[in-house]
Formats: structure tokens, sequence, C-alpha cells
């Protein structure tokens, strides 16, 4: 007879799963040995941090259920911070959480926690395998839980439990799946009713608008629409794109808010955005959701839509009239072809013993990369420069912890990845304290021969951070990052590695860089003191900006408002 792992193992691998990501542990040794006897991969991370989030890059990817595994106590509460993120970002993951021996449960014993209270809010499902006998009907309701409501599921499992023997029992296979939902006729025709009556109509689009690209445009067209695109949306939104503005929210630009702002009517197709005083005023407003619980987070919403977008666009554009003026696409689109150039101006190379400008080098990696390639920028600054200067295309992914912010995503992220798409190009956009937080998964590219290429944006600094606190009025404090040569650091582990300072040697470097054949670490020392403006200055920002003058200068700091000066010329002139 099967023992527990090896029923769950047969499961996993007719369910189509070819990777699991973790570290080992005794209480796990019962599921790592069925693996070891089955097809499935053991990817074997230096961190369940890292195992987590490699987990939920690999689901964001395929769209099919992933699966991460920790052993008891310590193990499994390091994957919390990645499925935080899974979870958050809607992508479906399993996690297998081993517990301590079952008859000890509840008597302190060593590395004894409670998983099932710890991973509860960040899961749609979770619980704890206590008989035998709900095997195998507790790990087809995980699984088809996180398939179907686009999240993590959690199963707890004791280390005699995976040992113990069961039943012959038939397998059953748990695939994704692609539902397609539609409002009611009477909800679409109120909808069409109020977009037809609309003189400047904004489309805000987001993650939720993947798959339905052609049908965005349709409905652009027809109601001569502007469309905007959130963080997570530019990948399916902004290539081939002539109604394109941009980017609106804290990481985008001036053309996209102002998109927002000047609408009278709103329609949001697939996206959450989180910011309430980057939309518009006294407008109307329609949302487009497949989960109704989502409509109305932000605004009151006058028109809720539930269902997919690419078929409800469809319908709804049915009933739509052709707008007789094109007078605010027009405006919009004028407005962002001036801050493109704006922002472009400020990708250029740096004078002789200045530091690079991470506009510059976001801009070098996005023209030398391939047409498929997949970026993954840290949280901070690194998602700052990708919004702006990535250029997404059909086949380009720009994937990211956009929703949870979690520092240190990139480079494990980039793990899972590599290893759902090989032939890929991968790049790791790393900010230098993000990288510094995980930088022991180097060694998992080297040992699982992953090549992915990881940029260092090496600023000496928390550097998205120091933006904030200037921007509060703060003297920047407790920010600052004593630095190794990060090439070097690579180059010990067996990895190629160059460092750049200078612009001058950037576009050479680049180049190698990307075309090394393995895993690759690229450091550049980039500006610190680059500002990265907002999309609109409030008056809270300018008065903090004064402080902060006027703080860091009674703090014997005023040198550092010099070098500010001197960095950000450029963009004031």
């Amino acid at each position: 007879m099967p023992t527990v792992a090896e029923h769950m193992v047969s499961t996993l691998e007719a369910s189509g799963v070819q990777r699991v990501y973790g570290i080992t542990g005794d209480s796990l040794n019962g599921f790592t040995d069925a693996l070891r006897t089955s097809d499935i991969d053991w990817m074997h991370v230096r961190h369940e941090e890292s195992a987590a989030f490699a987990a939920a890059a690999e689901a964001e990817m395929t769209g099919e259920l992933a699966v991460c595994a920790g052993s008891c106590g310590p193990g499994n509460l390091h994957l919390i911070n990645g499925l935080y993120d899974a979870q958050r970002s809607r992508v479906p993951v399993l996690a297998i959480a081993a517990h301590i021996p079952s008859d000890e449960i509840g008597t302190g014993y060593f590395q004894e926690t409670h998983p099932q209270d710890l991973f509860r809010e960040c899961s749609v499902f979770v619980e704890h395998v206590s008989d035998i006998s709900q095997m195998p009907r507790m790990l087809t309701i995980a699984m088809r839980a996180a398939v179907e409501e686009r999240g993590v599921a959690v199963l707890v499992v004791s280390a005699d439990t995976f040992l113990a023997e069961m039943k012959n029992a038939p397998i059953e296979p748990i695939r994704a799946t692609s539902p397609r939902i539609l409002p009611s006729v009477d909800e679409l025709r109120s909808a069409a009713d109020a977009l037809n009556k609309s003189k400047r109509i904004t489309i805000l689009a987001g993650a939720g608008a993947a798959g339905a690209h052609d049908e965005l445009l349709a409905v652009a067209e027809v109601l001569q629409a502007p469309i905007v695109h959130s963080m997570r949306g530019k990948e399916h939104v902004e290539y081939d794109n002539p109604y394109d503005v941009g980017m609106t929210g804290l990481l985008g630009f001036a053309s996209g808010y102002h998109a927002l702002r000047d609408a009278d009517t709103l329609l949001m197709v697939g996206t959450d955005l989180p910011y309430r005083q980057f939309y518009p005023e006294d407008a109307t407003i329609i949302q487009i959701d497949r989960r109704g619980s989502q409509i109305g987070k932000r605004l009151k919403i006058d028109h809720p839509l539930v269902g997919t977008a690419k078929e409800t666009l469809v319908e709804l554009t049915s009933l739509l009239t052709l707008a007789k003026s094109s007078k605010h696409l027009k405006s919009m689109v004028d407005n962002y072809v001036k801050t493109r150039k704006r922002l472009d101006d400020l990708a250029t190379p740096s004078k002789p013993k200045e530091p690079i400008h991470p506009q510059y080098l976001t801009r070098l990696i996005d023209e030398r990369a391939d047409e498929d390639a997949v970026f993954i920028p840290d949280v901070g600054s690194p998602v700052v420069y990708a919004a702006r200067y990535i250029n997404a295309t059909r086949d380009r992914r720009i994937i990211g912890s956009f929703t949870h912010g979690s520092m240190a995503n990139g480079l494990p992220m980039g793990i899972g990845t590599q290893a759902a798409f090989p032939e890929r190009q991968v790049i790791s956009l790393s900010g230098d304290g993000g990288l510094s937080m995980l930088m022991g998964e180097l060694l998992t590219l080297k040992q699982e021969k992953l090549p992915v290429k990881v940029v260092v944006y090496n600023n000496s600094s928390l550097n998205f951070i120091e933006l904030e606190m200037k921007a509060a009025g703060f003297v920047t404090f407790a920010t600052e990052l004593d630095n190794p040569d990060f090439a070097k650091i690579a180059e010990a582990m067996g990895i190629w590695g160059r460092h750049v300072t200078a612009s001058s040697d950037l576009p050479a470097a680049v180049d190698e860089f990307l075309a090394h054949d393995g895993p690759a670490l690229l450091d550049v020392v980039t500006e610190r003191q680059e500002l990265s403006m907002p999309p609109a200055i409030t008056a809270e920002q300018v008065k903090g900006f004064s402080l902060y003058a006027i703080r860091t200068v009674l703090s014997g700091k005023g040198t550092d408002l010099i070098d500010l000066a001197k960095a950000n010329v450029r963009q004031i002139l």
C-alpha cells in the first residue's frame, strides 16, 4: 500500500506539477523521499521564503498550480512572506507545511507552532491532516481551492502522517480552469447608457485585463477613450496600444494621472488600484471585475459589472455608440507624448566620474533584452524604473511583488520563472537592499544551473525609503548600506560578475552580461540622490521637502542638499 506522501506526490504529478521548492528537514523526509522516486524535481533553495516566492512566480507565469514545502516550526514559518505575496497576487500555490509528531501536538514540543493559525490570513484554505482517512479528499480540496479561488492553499501534515500507509485510492488530477462570467443584460445596458452619454471617458486597466488586449482596444476605439494602466496591468495593456497614455499611482507619471483626473466617466477593467487620491472626483464610475467582492473597495461605484474582462468587454462594446468627439483622447495622448519625452530625456549617460543614472541603466537593459524576456523588479526604486523604462511587448512579462510590496522578491521569483521556462531570458532588477536580504539564492542559481540575469542597482542605500522620508520632511536616517562589490561575491560563488562605475563602460557590460551562457550578476553603481518624481506633487509633499531641507541643514548635513540638487538639476531645467 502507498504511504500518504506517495499518494500526495502521485496526485501532484498527475496534476501537472513538475517541481516543488523548499528545504528538506526531518519532519518533511517522508514527503521528499516520495519525491525522490518521482518525476517531480526538488528545487533546493537556501531559504524557505525564496521557495514561496519562486512558487508564486511560477504560478503567475503558468496559471497552473505551483508547490512549495517547509519542515515543521521555523521551516514552514519562513514560507509566510512569499505566501502572502502569492495570496495577494491571486496565484494558485499549494504549500505543504510539515508538523511535529501527531501525539506531541499541544505539549510545547520542540519546534512546535500552530500552522493553521499562522497561515489563515494568507490563504484561501488551510487545514491540518490529523487522520490518514482524510486523504486523498483533503488534498484535492486544497488543490481545487488554490486553482479555483486563485490563491494559497496550505496542508499541514505531521511527519508520522506522511509515512502512514493508506488504502489505494484513485488519483484525481486537478488543473486550472478558465470560467467565463458575464453581468446581466440590464446591468450591461445601464453601464452602456452611461458611457454613451459621457464626453470625457478614461479607461483604467489592471491585471484582470489579461487576455483581453484586443477587446480593450476595441472599446477604447468606440469610446475614443485613453487607456491608463496600473503596474500589474502594464504587461497586458501597454504594448501595441495607440490609446495607452501611461501609468498612474505612486509609481506612475503625469500623463496617466491627468487622464484619470480629467475624466467625467471612468471605466475600470480588472483593477484594484489602492490609492484613492489618483481617482477622478465627481465622475461616473463603472467597474468590471470577475470578483464581485472587489468592486467598490476604493470609491463609490455607479455601475458594478461582475464578469471576466474579455467576455464583458465584448458584450459592452456591442451596446455602445461611436463617440462624437476625440478631443479628450487627443489631449491625453499629446500629454503622454510630452511626458514620455521628458522621461526619456532623463535616461542618458552621466558625466565622467559621476554615478550612473538608474534611468540610463534600465533603458539599456530594455533595449538589449529579448522580445520575450521576463523582467522581475525588486520593490523600491527598481520597480519605479521598470514601470517607466521597461517596454512591454506581446511576449514579454513583467512580474513582481506589486500588491504585497515585499523587498527581495526579484531574485527568488527569478528562480521560479527560470525553472518553469528554462529557454527564456529572465532578468531580476534587484535593489542592493533587496539582494542583500536573500543573497544566498545566488548559490541556488549556481547549483540548479539557472541562467537568471541579476542587475544590481547599487546606490548604497534603501533608496525608495529615503525618498519617502524626504517627501514627509524627515532627515534621512538608518538607510545607509555599506555594500561590498557584489560582482566579486558572485564570482566567488562561480557566477559571472561585473562591477560598473562609469556610464561609458555600461553598454558593453550590459551586452556581455545578457549574452553570458549561465547565471550572471551586473553590479552597477547608480546615483543615490536621484529623485523618482511622483506623477503629481501635493502641497503636503512640498511642505515635506521644505521641512526636509530645513532639518537637514540644522542637523549638519547641508552637503546632502547640494548633492541632491546636482543629481537632479536636469529634471527641473
